[in-house]
């Protein structure tokens, strides 16, 4: 049995913790209650059990609850929202074949060329040499092959390894005079490096990896690392970092294209302005297309999603015209007074007739079939890596009739009474056609994207952070996340190494306090020493 304890974020939001537990474990409890107090963990799932009858009632009672939708709260939520999945159809799915070859033997996922960062070392041939005389035929000659055989071997090691450089050192029994020899320069200044920080922030930020599990970690290699010591060096590495964030912020404020959305988020000791009645906290997610590059950015705090965005267009150039955002239909995603071309997730239209499939089974499979046509036709232009006014067109011929059917459809559903308003598959219609104009921005619009996927991938980040850190010890601790995350991210959506970037910048902090234009994810190797003396 799943049960739900309430989390402080409302009935509304439907963020519940989820508690397991069997029939018979509470059926122990009960009885257990009537002769010995109850255990912290069993008061908990009592409790749990309470608030979950409390939940289920009032939803019920509020009518806006489907069977699938209880079913999903209670029992979790689908692994998938595939349309050959939602609809139960086995059979495969012929708009998008998919051709599977089956890989030769003894050939692994990943080939020798993928381990990019690996230590190559020429292992040379015991007895031949180019040009030697072939052994098996002793006629002709033996010369290189292009692509000899490759062999991988995967050792364990730290994330952070610690040298222990012992001086030799001398003192004259006369004069108590000490001798010690110079350290060497690989020791370097500090007893961290510049790589250290840089570990501890891609673990804890890119990874999801809270500073007290990175000390538990260390500690089984025999390396100390204090959680209070991990924060400490990435709190100053978030110094010397700031210029190339707020850069990226300006950069990003450029964009054709923004994407925005948010999450919820913890700050324990949060500090509240006085005009500022919300009760909730939130993790703003933007991707920015900023020409052939994308730029993320996370902010957290008690502002939502397109409040942060119109911080964000503050720093845009007035001579540039609006951008196009894409964000679901939330009406605090608009970023206010900022003009913006609007359009809407058409996966987020999508998930609604998707929650009622289990009712409204013919209805809906006429629905998502459409919605699956229209994002083959999108995966084709993109395949095609066709430009905007290209797509624009394809999608105009192949995908705007079935658009328009289905706009039909959808009144006629309504107008002729075929489905009850209030229904939860009136409701998913209503949301279709009350927001008809932003969904379909892609049949008007060149460059106009087809859903929000993008920044519900970066989001992922701030999620991930918070399913294992919880949440943020502070407001500062936040800004250093979003930091981390942002560069952490953006580096990943630009093609470079995030741990080569974050030790870049550190390295050449002074460079980057300078010109921060010069140091973003697309071109800081351009500008490091070897580069500038190679070219």
């Amino acid at each position: 049995m799943r049960l739900l304890l309430n989390d402080e974020q409302g009935l509304t939001s439907m963020r519940l913790e989820s508690i397991d537990v069997s029939i018979a474990e509470l059926k122990r409890l009960v009885m257990q209650g009537g002769f010995e107090p109850l255990s912290p963990e069993g008061q908990r799932k009592l409790m749990a059990l309470i608030e979950t009858v409390e939940t289920v009632t009032e939803l019920l009672a509020a009518r806006n609850l489907t069977i699938e939708q209880l079913h999903t709260l209670l029992l979790g939520s689908r692994t998938t929202e595939k349309t050959r999945k939602v609809l139960g159809d086995d059979s495969k799915d012929q708009s998008q074949p998919k051709q599977r070859r089956s890989p030769l033997k003894g050939h692994g996922r990943n080939g020798a060329a993928d381990y990019a960062s690996a230590s190559k070392v020429t292992v040379e041939h015991p007895t031949l040499k180019p040009k030697d005389r072939c052994p098996e035929c002793l006629k002709g000659k033996v010369y290189p092959v292009k692509e000899g055989r490759s062999l991988v071997r995967i050792v364990g090691r730290p994330p952070l390894e610690a040298t222990v450089y012992q001086l030799e050192t001398f003192r004259c029994n006369l004069c108590d005079a000490v001798f010690t020899p110079p350290a060497p320069p690989e020791a370097g200044p500090d007893k961290y490096d510049y790589t250290a920080a840089s570990m501890i922030a891609l673990l804890k930020y890119g990874t999801g990896f809270p500073f007290n599990r990175q000390q538990q970690l260390e500690n089984y290699f025999g390396i100390p690392l204090p959680a209070a010591t991990a924060w400490e060096l990435v709190a100053a590495a978030a110094q010397k970092l700031a210029p190339i964030w707020e850069e990226l912020i300006r950069q990003a404020a450029q964009g054709e294209i923004v994407y925005n959305d948010d999450t919820s988020m913890r700050i324990l000791c949060f500090v509240r302005e006085v005009s500022d009645q919300r009760t909730g906290l939130f993790t703003s997610g933007i991707v920015s297309v900023y020409g052939e590059h994308r730029i993320a950015l996370f902010f957290t705090g008690s502002r939502h999603a397109g409040e942060n965005l119109a911080g964000l267009l503050g720093h845009r150039n007035e001579k540039l015209g609006p951008p196009i955002q894409m964000c679901d239909a939330l009406s605090r995603n608009a970023p206010s007074p900022f003009k913006v071309i609007l359009g809407n997730c058409l996966a987020h239209a999508r998930r609604h007739f998707v929650n009622v499939t289990g009712a409204f089974p013919d209805q809906c499979r006429y629905v998502l079939e459409t919605f699956r046509e229209v994002f083959h036709f999108d995966d084709l232009a993109r395949q095609l890596q066709m430009d905007p006014s290209q797509r624009l067109t394809y999608h105009r011929q192949h995908s705007r009739p079935l658009m328009d059917k289905l706009k039909v459809w959808s009144n006629q559903q309504l107008d002729e009474r075929i489905v009850e308003p209030n229904s939860g598959l009136g409701k998913a219609i209503r949301y279709l056609l009350n927001h008809w104009l932003a969904l379909t921005l892609f049949l008007r619009q060149a460059g106009a994207p087809i859903d929000s996927n993008v920044v519900e991938r970066a989001l992922k980040k701030a999620i991930l952070h918070r399913r294992n850190s919880l949440f943020y010890r502070t407001q500062n601790g936040a800004r250093v996340g979003d930091l981390f995350m942002s560069l952490i991210y953006t580096a990943e959506l630009c093609g470079a190494n995030p741990f080569d970037y974050l030790t870049q910048l550190q390295r050449h902090a002074e460079e980057v306090a300078r010109s921060p234009g010069r140091w973003l994810p697309w071109t800081y190797r351009d500008n490091l020493p070897d580069s500038r003396l190679a070219a």
